[in-house]
């Protein structure tokens, strides 16, 4: 973005004529775009007028960056195709991006967003592919067949390997896909026109909360519906016509101070930060996996630089943000609080669901999802065990209550304990000795997880000091509203 600034400062006396220019002729605005650009133009001003509408409002036209400076390719390219006498490629990637948008495009190579799409493969994926889909999709990229589910689904959001054919055309498998960790025929990561719609590229657009939302929402991870909640979100509806989110600086504190944006937090510039690309660099705890981990350990197995930055550095680096809207007991007592979610959430029913769930595997059938408690032990931490630790994140009490820790709570008692339970019975009544001596493992886990100080109230056993005070709380409570 800082580029496109100083690309915009350059070229200000183009951009006093260029205002019109979705309506005027194009040649006589566009005389300094290269000769390639202007002949692009000449047709798709025609076939494609609502694209050409969009690249007239953009900073790209204001800099007379046009079709051929972003799509042109060698020859040897593997998505290069011949048009009209020139070689170019249907889609731009951060690589193309980077010959102006260098540092931009660094921060983003180095961050969880590029490599989204190392999901396929995964548990996740495998749900799309096989569980929920088929190989009913046939194309000639797949000839074997792949799955809808995954196609229009994992793959829109995370990105597709894109596969070229013969002609240099696009498998419609894997094209069209805007997914943020899209894997590229010239072998990069990433879609930048994941966030920067092309090809207006409006800033505006990128750092309104919806932008987020085509990825950042539903079960497993709503963090737009959070959002919307909170007082953040609050604020922003009611005030988003005064934040000024077209304008080319754009500093919390000085700019606009009603109300931040997911942008806000995660990327823009604060009077001390500069924009990154990187949205983990003010993250300090990733909540993706079963049990939450701090950032540069999840950083360091992707071999990614954000290895060397500790949580605190990127903790700090929010408080910053919070800190032109908040004072430091605010945004301290914030992180005390959502720290202790982690912690409840961590030592009630993470750590023991992952014992439990390794100890019943021998008990189970062996195919992934094959078993009752393989789904419910997946929505307990994927979805569930998410949304309560986002919601805290994000200061979004119904998610973190609600829609997380009660149902955590619920399916943990009422879904993986009964289905422990019938495991331990077939298994001990089993003929095979190895599953009786495994069973026998398993209840004996399972008998120390509910006998320990967060689960003893479900067998009747809660601290008496505890039920004594619970019962007194009642009383109090219903003495409050009698008439």
């Amino acid at each position: 973005m800082n580029d496109v600034i100083r690309v915009m400062s350059v070229v200000a006396a183009v951009s006093l004529f260029a205002t019109s220019a979705v309506n005027a002729e194009p040649m006589a605005l566009l005389q300094e775009l290269s000769k390639e650009s202007s002949e692009c133009i000449k047709c798709h001003k025609e076939s494609e007028p609502s694209l050409f509408a969009q690249w007239g409002e953009s900073l790209h036209y204001r800099a007379n960056v046009g079709c051929y400076e972003c799509h042109v390719a060698k020859k040897t390219d593997a998505d290069a195709f011949e048009h009209f006498g020139t070689h170019i490629a249907t889609i731009v990637s951060p690589k193309d991006c980077a010959k102006c948008h260098e540092k931009e495009a660094a921060e983003f190579r180095g961050s969880h967003h590029s490599k989204a799409a190392r999901i396929l493969g995964s548990l996740d994926n495998r749900l799309a592919e096989v569980v929920e889909g088929n190989q009913g999709m046939v194309t000639e990229g797949f000839p074997g067949g792949v799955s809808a589910a995954a196609v229009n689904g994992c793959w829109q959001c995370h990105g597709s390997i894109v596969k070229v054919l013969e002609d240099g055309q696009l498998d419609p498998a894997t094209w069209p896909n805007t997914g943020i960790g899209r894997i590229n025929p010239d072998g990069s990561e990433g879609s930048c026109s994941a966030c920067h719609s092309r090809h207006t590229f409006s800033v505006e657009q990128a750092r309104h909360p919806d932008n987020c939302g085509k990825c950042h929402m539903g079960p497993d991870h709503p963090q737009k519906e959070i959002y919307y909640e909170s007082k953040h979100g609050i604020a922003f509806v009611a005030h988003k016509d005064k934040l000024r989110m077209d304008s080319p600086k754009w500093i919390v504190g000085e700019d606009y101070h009603l109300a931040p944006t997911c942008a806000t937090c995660h990327m823009s510039a604060t009077k001390d930060q500069p924009v990154t690309h990187d949205v983990g660099m003010r993250i300090s705890w990733n909540n993706r996996p079963p049990i939450s981990i701090r950032p540069e350990v999840s950083d360091a197995k992707m071999g990614l630089p954000g290895k060397d930055v500790p949580w605190e550095t990127r903790r700090d680096n929010m408080k910053n943000v919070c800190l032109n809207c908040h004072n430091n007991q605010w945004v301290d007592n914030f992180y005390v609080q959502y720290d202790a979610l982690i912690d409840l959430y961590h030592e009630k029913f993470a750590k023991p669901g992952l014992a439990l769930m390794k100890l019943a595997k021998p008990l189970m059938k062996p195919v992934p999802f094959g078993n009752k408690l393989d789904f419910v032990w997946f929505e307990l931490w994927h979805h569930e065990g998410r949304r309560a630790r986002h919601g805290a994140s994000m200061m979004g009490p119904d998610y973190t209550h609600w829609h997380g820790t009660y149902e955590v709570a619920r399916n943990f008692y009422t879904e993986m304990v009964p289905e422990l339970e019938e495991l331990v019975h077939k298994g001990k009544a089993s003929s095979d000795q190895a599953k009786v001596k495994a069973a026998k493992a398993l209840e004996a886990k399972l008998t120390e997880v509910l006998e320990s100080k967060n689960h003893r109230w479900y067998i009747n056993k809660m601290d008496p000091g505890e039920a004594a005070k619970r019962k007194k709380e009642a009383q109090e409570f219903k003495n409050r509203y009698q008439d």
